[in-house]
């Protein structure tokens, strides 16, 4: 029996849409400046920074364990304003069979509405749900937005 679940939260931000999803788009070289406690650095393994399926490594930390890796291949959605990073290697992969991360952003008053989700599937019964990288999705979202808001 699959084990697939889906895992969201929804955050409130200043920054207009079209900035937001372009640092996923192609700055996400920047998002170690925005959330340097939590992501220490990204690279392009394959492919370029704004390229649909280009691998990225990212190196981050989290509750307290630094050193960690996530490779991923990125699927964006222009029309959606969203990136979906979709776990093909790193230390998530070692709890579930299948972890897809998206930050999706729409338009909300003056700013926007950053939809933070994750779809996996558990490598067992025992395995938590991904609240972690929730929280860490939320921390980064937090981060670009002031970085955005620097940068005005």
């Amino acid at each position: 029996m699959a084990l697939k679940y889906k895992l969201g939260t929804e955050v409130e931000i200043k920054s207009p849409p079209e900035k937001y999803y372009n640092i996923f788009k192609g700055q996400a070289f920047h998002v170690p400046n925005a959330a340097p406690d939590h992501i220490q650095g990204v690279d392009v393994h394959e492919g370029d920074w704004e390229t649909h399926g280009s691998v990225k490594i990212w190196k981050y930390t989290m509750e307290g364990k630094s050193d960690l890796v996530f490779k991923e291949k990125v699927e964006y959605d222009d029309e959606n304003r969203s990136a979906t990073l979709i776990g093909i290697d790193g230390d998530v992969m070692q709890e579930y069979k299948s972890f897809k991360g998206t930050y999706q952003v729409v338009p909300k008053g003056t700013g926007s509405l950053a939809k933070l989700t994750i779809e996996y599937e558990k490598l067992s019964d025992d395995v938590p749900a991904p609240d972690k990288y929730i929280t860490l999705m939320v921390n980064v979202t937090k981060g670009i937005d002031k970085l955005i808001a620097k940068a005005k």
